[in-house]
């Protein structure tokens, strides 16, 4: 089986609108040009991932059987238009957990690459040929984890954490939002 890159989008400010813990589906709004970033990067044949972290589920405010019918809406809103995920990893822990059995530092939470190396072996994907597009700076430090290149977004929390860069972490582009990163990765490529 070939390996292909992939683009790994962050969830919540990045391809959907961040919405503090997202707990109901009326409070699940796309950005207006989410479907037509992703069908974009379908047709330049890359994977894309959704990796997300979802402390609600560790803080108890969130159920994690919620996590998958949101992705289940995605997936629905994302096929009328033409376009698709190729995967979704989400990582329920916290190390502050009030849930118990989510209470626990691992591998997959951001900025921890776990999320990354999981899809890559499940999905076949060279991490190295691959980006990370988010609206934090912890989006990126997974990705430069796996020597994936970084896209910081302005919406969500991009601006303020633009305010604000890391030290060691350099994103290859900073854009306003999502269709900006996909034109500017197609345009590298």
């Amino acid at each position: 089986m070939s390996v292909r890159p992939a683009v790994f989008l962050d969830r919540d400010g990045t391809l959907i609108e961040e919405a503090g813990y997202l707990d109901r589906l009326e409070r699940l709004v796309f950005y207006p040009y989410s479907v037509d970033a992703v069908r974009l990067l379908n047709r330049a044949d890359l994977a894309v991932v959704i990796i997300t972290n979802q402390a609600g589920v560790a803080r108890g405010i969130v159920r994690e059987a919620f996590v998958g019918e949101a992705h289940r809406h995605v997936t629905m809103r994302l096929e009328q238009g033409g376009a698709r995920v190729d995967g979704f990893y989400y990582c329920p822990h916290h190390p502050e957990a009030s849930v118990e059995q989510y209470r626990k530092s691992c591998d997959c939470r951001k900025p921890q690459p776990g999320m990354l190396r999981r899809a890559a072996d499940e999905l076949k994907l060279d991490l190295a040929r691959s980006f990370v597009i988010g609206d934090r700076w912890h989006d990126l430090q997974a990705g430069d984890a796996v020597g994936a290149r970084g896209i910081l977004v302005r919406t969500g929390y991009g601006r303020t954490e633009e305010a604000a860069p890391k030290a060691r972490l350099a994103p290859v582009a900073i854009v306003d939002n999502l269709i900006e990163a996909a034109s500017w990765i197609l345009r590298a490529a």
